[in-house]
């Protein structure tokens, strides 16, 4: 999934400043980029929550541009990130405030936003001048989930609420818990299946490898601070 654009950053002039846009996982998303986190939970009741962005490249620099989309991808006005455009420098941290500007949401269960983090990094005007440049800029895309106060589930117990059975050849996982729960490195027969994000108080359906009908389901979640939580198993019918 890609994007291209054309640009100028600072004052740096390009022949053919040609731009390509890829999206990767934010562990490290633009050469010494990083992001505080892999995800973010947010409070109903907060005021605003904080996000770092470290550039640890020794001399580059990079404009960072951030906002808010929907759990469809849409753009969304319900966040305000400060500041949403600015310059990381080589060797700095800057941290983005995120605040909620929208409307009261559900208060029995979470809901999902994606917090997208861009980097463009900067052009060397002197070597620009003479020669086309391709450049490549690199979109992070994270989880953002308004959780409510007063819950009285806790969301290290989501994984334990979590029910599996077969349907044919789908895997059906119901959620009964106010919490997203993602399911990675999941297995059945010593065979791979697709890692899925179930939302609250619903069910998700994926696909069992071909010919597999039952057996010990293998898994793992991912918990609030982004890690995996032990393995599990679970008999599958």
């Amino acid at each position: 999934m890609f994007y291209s654009c054309f640009f100028q950053f600072r004052k740096a002039v390009v022949a053919t400043g040609l731009c390509t846009l890829f999206v990767l996982p934010p562990a490290s998303w633009a050469g010494g980029i990083a992001l505080g986190s892999t995800r973010v939970i947010y409070p109903a009741d907060a005021r605003q929550v904080s996000l770092s962005v470290n550039n640890s490249d020794e001399h580059n620099r990079y404009l960072i541009q951030t906002w808010v989309e929907n759990e469809s991808g849409e753009k969304t006005e319900d966040f305000i990130v400060t500041p949403p455009l600015f310059v990381s420098k080589s060797k700095s941290e800057n941290t983005l405030r995120i605040m909620y500007s929208g409307e009261k949401l559900p208060q029995d269960r979470e809901t999902l936003y994606w917090l997208n983090n861009k980097a463009i990094p900067s052009i060397n005007k002197d070597e620009a001048s003479d020669n086309n440049t391709l450049q490549i800029a690199v979109l992070a895309r994270i989880k953002l989930f308004v959780r409510p106060v007063g819950l009285k589930e806790k969301s290290a117990d989501a994984p334990s609420m979590l029910k599996f059975s077969r349907s044919g050849d789908s895997l059906n996982i119901n959620n009964s818990s106010p919490f997203y729960v993602t399911l990675v490195n999941m297995s059945i027969g010593g065979r791979n299946v697709a890692t899925t994000m179930v939302p609250p108080k619903t069910s998700a359906h994926v696909s069992l490898p071909k010919g597999v009908t039952s057996g010990t389901l293998n898994y793992q979640t991912i918990n609030d601070y982004g890690a995996n939580t032990p393995a599990a198993r679970a008999q599958i019918n």
